[in-house]
Formats: C-alpha cells, sequence, structure tokens
C-alpha cells in the first residue's frame, strides 16, 4: 500500500533531520577551521573567515608524509585481510562443519575485546621483532583488527550464492581454485567491493593502534591530528583544520563509492 503524501514528506523530512543531526559535527569542524584561534572557542555563526588555521597546520607537519601512509596501511590492511577472509568465508559458506557456528561465534567475540586488553603483548611482539613504527606492521594490524568483520560479510554474501551453480562447475571439472575464480568471485563482486570499501574506510579512521605503535615513520593522518593536542591545551582552530584535511579524501572517496557501497551491502537482499 502506497503512503499518503502527508506521510512521504513527513518521512523525507524525519530522514533529512537525521542526517543533518549525524552531519553536523563535521560541518561545525570545518567552519571553526576557518575561525581565529581567538573566535574557535565561540559558539557564533558570524566570523570573518581566514586560511590561518591550515597555513600554520601546514608549515608544522609534512601533511603529504602523514597520507601517504595512510594511503598505504588502509590499502595494504584491506588487501591482506580480504586475501584471508575470502577462503575462510568460502570454506565455511559450501562446506561448512559442526564447529563453523561456533568458529564465526568466536571470531565475532574478539571484536568486543577492548583493544587495550592486548596493546601491551603485541606492543612487545612488534619491538621484538622490529615491526614498532613500520608500514609492515601497521599493516598486519589493521588487516587482523578487521579481519572478523570482513569473513561474517563475505560468509553472508556467499551463502546467497546457489549452490547448484558451484556444483555444476564441478560437473564440468572446475577445480577449487577455478571454483572461486570463475565463478563465486564474479557473482559476489558487488559483497566483496562493498565490504573492502567498509574495511578501507574502518582502517583510515582507526586511532588506537596507530596512536600506540607508531612515532613518525609510519604515523598515519588520526596521528596527524593528535599531534595537534598539547600539554599547553588544545588550540580548536588548528586541530580543526587538521581534522578536516585528514577526514577530507576519505569522506571525497565515501562519496563517490556510496553507489557501490549501497549496491553491495544490499546484495542478495531482494531476490
Amino acid at each position: 500500500m502506497q503512503a499518503s503524501p502527508a506521510r512521504q514528506i513527513g518521512l523525507a523530512l524525519l530522514g533529512w533531520g537525521v542526517a543533518f543531526l549525524l552531519f553536523f559535527p563535521i560541518l561545525w569542524m570545518f567552519l571553526v577551521s576557518f575561525k581565529a584561534e581567538s573566535e574557535a572557542i565561540l559558539p557564533g555563526l558570524t566570523f570573518t573567515p581566514t586560511t590561518q588555521s591550515y597555513s600554520q597546520v601546514l608549515a608544522r607537519a609534512d601533511y603529504i608524509t602523514f597520507a601517504i601512509n595512510s594511503v598505504v596501511i588502509s590499502v595494504g590492511g584491506t588487501a591482506l585481510a580480504l586475501a584471508f577472509a575470502i577462503p575462510a568465508a568460502y570454506a565455511m559458506s559450501f562446506h561448512p562443519t559442526q564447529r563453523t557456528r561456533g568458529t564465526l561465534l568466536w571470531m565475532l567475540s574478539t571484536k568486543m575485546l577492548p583493544p587495550v586488553g592486548v596493546l601491551v603483548p603485541i606492543y612487545l611482539l612488534f619491538r621484538t621483532t622490529g615491526l614498532l613504527d613500520s608500514r609492515i606492521g601497521m599493516i598486519i594490524i589493521y588487516g587482523l583488527m578487521n579481519l572478523p568483520i570482513i569473513v561474517w560479510m563475505l560468509f553472508t554474501f556467499f551463502k546467497e550464492v546457489p549452490k547448484e551453480i558451484l556444483e555444476a562447475g564441478r560437473m564440468d571439472g572446475a577445480g577449487t581454485a577455478d571454483e572461486v575464480r570463475h565463478i563465486l568471485l564474479p557473482l559476489t563482486l558487488p559483497g566483496i567491493a562493498s565490504t573492502g570499501l567498509l574495511s578501507l574506510i574502518l582502517c583510515w579512521n582507526e586511532a588506537f593502534w596507530s596512536l600506540n605503535l607508531t612515532t613518525s615513520t609510519a604515523a598515519p593522518l588520526t596521528a596527524f591530528i593528535a599531534s595537534f593536542s598539547s600539554p599547553q591545551g588544545l588550540f580548536f582552530a588548528k586541530l580543526s583544520a587538521a581534522s578536516t584535511m585528514a577526514v577530507a579524501p576519505i569522506l571525497v572517496f565515501g562519496w563517490l563509492s556510496q553507489k557501490q557501497l549501497v549496491q553491495g551491502l544490499t546484495f542478495g537482499a531482494v531476490k
């Protein structure tokens, strides 16, 4: 039954209202970044825009190096997680055992553990193996961090593929590798793409491990933001300018890929 025009308008207003509330902190951060430091703490919306904070941020820190580290670590962590998650999700989807459900729940339960609970052993392990403040170390920790979520998402997508299609491939002589490469991956490409995009966003925004395992060589943009909080206090205009510069690339990327992200997340929802 089609909703009445008044109900449709009400739902549209509700949706826009919720969207505005969610986006408001980013909008406020963007506006504060163009204020002078003396005006940044004031709530007023009338001010003379200035790019002074951006100039000071760029003069103090090498933004390009931080950005390159974020790109390398996020892409590398996502690729590493997908490399392990695709065969794992395939095995659990099409060759389940009595322990498959328990294994999935155990993987998900690891996300409930506060990261600080395993910080000391991971820090000591990284120090011993020379992975502290290295891109390789951060790619490993980011890949492992998102692996449970990626396996769960891919498991859900793979379960939507009818087993009869894979069985038909086996009858034609396809091995496991051919089955995955030529049948499963093309059919679930939207789901894999959306999973990769989500992992990329999670890696880009992660701050806990980057602040504790990096100092300068492999520090990403989250460490770049944190460097503008000092014992002398918070400089809101500079902090907002640094935060805007840090989130701008992933916001633009998310905006450009929103169609693929929605298509992938709704993959198999309507048959």
